[in-house]
């Protein structure tokens, strides 16, 4: 189907971003393998790595890839857990991090402007010198970049509050599947002009566009705000607070949850000791306001309902114990060097039963189901290590588990991803559980704007 990279083909691209900028020797391929997957049979090497330094050279190479019929899997910072920034149909890898300025924060408007390989810490800690707030905040924002946010759009741990990162955006820079530059979106609270490009790309994990800048909505910063972490001896316990809290009208801006096999391998990996270490279960909430009055009121109400939940303990959560939310994910590979992470997503509603429900499924495994997630917002992460299965089993395990999990989060009105995206990793569940007519207005699209299939092929669905 596609053209192997040659030298022409190295050459072309070194006319355009410099020769210093383009790899093909065995170990630099080799690290690009792989994105955060862990599992060594999803690895695929690419045929050559360019690193961009400007959208037109990002349109240059889409051209010279249409031209020689070669593959384009655009990569940001590699965090993805869906195998989104793993060339699995061969070609190149096109990294972004060489574009990563943040070109204007503007006070007045209220936006910023960051090229796409810019670190989502890096655009927060700008807002945040002008008393200002960019609400996306994946629990990866010290790594992650800015594009691939907006690729799959990310969610994170604010999302309850500010939604994601899709509500974060007024406009882009985008380079077509075709190598032409656009510019989608405005910098306006309203717009009925046409189809919402902007909103159709954002989403579509690199298969109909390459983000290259973005126009980013700030907001006040509240100047008030108090971080609660609440334990409890059981899962049910800990799970019931959510709605309870959504009820109450508290507008908190996080609802975390944490199982306690979570707790157990953050607290080792990040050395750090809790009470109640080997039982608890945490909820994390964050509330924030621009009244100080409420932050009072909304603090004692909270942990009245905290008390009447049934919390072991409730304390204030700092920096330390929020760096345990933060590391869940990393903190699985002292687990396992094999691991997998489920993205569910339910309604809010459901969260609670959901959380139940996953958590006696795991008891029929030969893993531990590890349960935590956004839970304000119906996010919830599965995961699941390998330990002392061979492949064989693990992978026998895993589907079967994927059969029983994914028709009952579709029961609940659910789906496959509420952030990951469905990248490579998810791609026949994917197909096996969306609307047929829905699927192929998809592919519709896909096939529409990229012919050639040349951007990241072999993710979200086949052409």
């Amino acid at each position: 189907m596609y053209n192997k990279v040659d030298e022409k083909f190295l050459a072309g691209l070194q006319a355009i971003v410099g020769k210093e900028h383009v790899y093909a020797d065995p170990d630099t391929l080799d690290q690009y393998k792989t994105d955060e997957e862990t599992d060594p049979s999803k690895f695929h090497t690419p045929e050559a790595v360019v690193a961009p330094g400007s959208t037109e050279e990002v349109a240059a190479i889409v051209k010279l890839a249409n031209e020689a019929n070669i593959p384009i899997t655009v990569r940001s910072a590699g965090t993805s857990l869906s195998d989104g920034a793993i060339a699995v149909c061969g070609g190149i890898i096109l990294l972004m991090g060489r574009m990563n300025r943040i070109l204007e924060v503007n006070t007045e408007g209220l936006y910023m402007v960051a090229e796409a390989g810019a670190l989502v810490k890096d655009c927060q800690t700008a807002a945040k010198k002008h008393d200002l707030v960019y609400a996306g905040d994946p629990s990866s924002a010290e790594t992650c970049q800015i594009g691939g946010n907006l690729a799959t759009n990310a969610g994170g741990i604010k999302a309850i509050r500010y939604g994601v990162t899709r509500d974060q955006v007024y406009g882009m820079t985008v380079v077509s599947p075709m190598g032409e530059i656009l510019h989608v979106g405005a910098c306006l609270k309203k717009k009925t002009t046409g189809y919402a490009l902007e909103q159709l790309i954002m989403g579509s994990e690199g298969t109909l566009g390459i983000i290259t800048e973005v126009t980013l909505k700030l907001q006040p910063l509240p100047p008030y705000r108090f971080d609660v972490l609440a334990m409890f001896d059981t899962v049910e316990k800990a799970a019931r607070l959510v709605p309870t809290v959504i009820k109450a009208g508290l507008n908190p801006t996080s609802i975390e949850f944490m199982d306690n096999s979570f707790v157990r391998s953050t607290t080792t990996f990040c050395e750090t000791d809790v009470p109640h270490r080997d039982i608890a279960n945490f909820v994390y909430v964050t509330v924030e306001t621009f009244d100080e009055n409420q932050l009072d009121t909304g603090l004692e109400k909270l942990s009245e309902l905290c008390e009447e939940a049934g919390a072991l303990e409730v304390l204030e959560a700092d920096d330390r114990l929020w760096t345990l939310r933060r590391s869940c994910q990393e903190s699985l590979r002292i687990l396992s060097d094999v691991t997998i992470t489920d993205d569910f997503v339910v309604p809010v509603h459901k969260v609670a039963e959901t959380i139940e429900h996953v958590k006696a499924m795991g008891d029929h495994y030969p893993f531990e189901v590890m349960v935590l997630g956004h839970a304000g917002d119906g996010n919830l992460h599965v995961c699941m290590c390998r330990k002392d299965l061979t492949e064989e089993e693990w992978n026998e395990n895993v589907e079967k588990f994927h059969k029983e999990a994914y028709p009952y989060v579709y029961s609940l009105g659910g789906r496959l991803s509420g952030e990951h995206g469905i990248g490579a990793k998810k791609l026949h569940y994917m197909e096996e559980y969306t609307e047929p007519s829905e699927l192929e207005y998809m592919r519709m699209i896909k096939r529409a704007v990229d012919p050639k299939n040349i951007l990241n092929p072999g993710k979200i669905f086949n052409v």
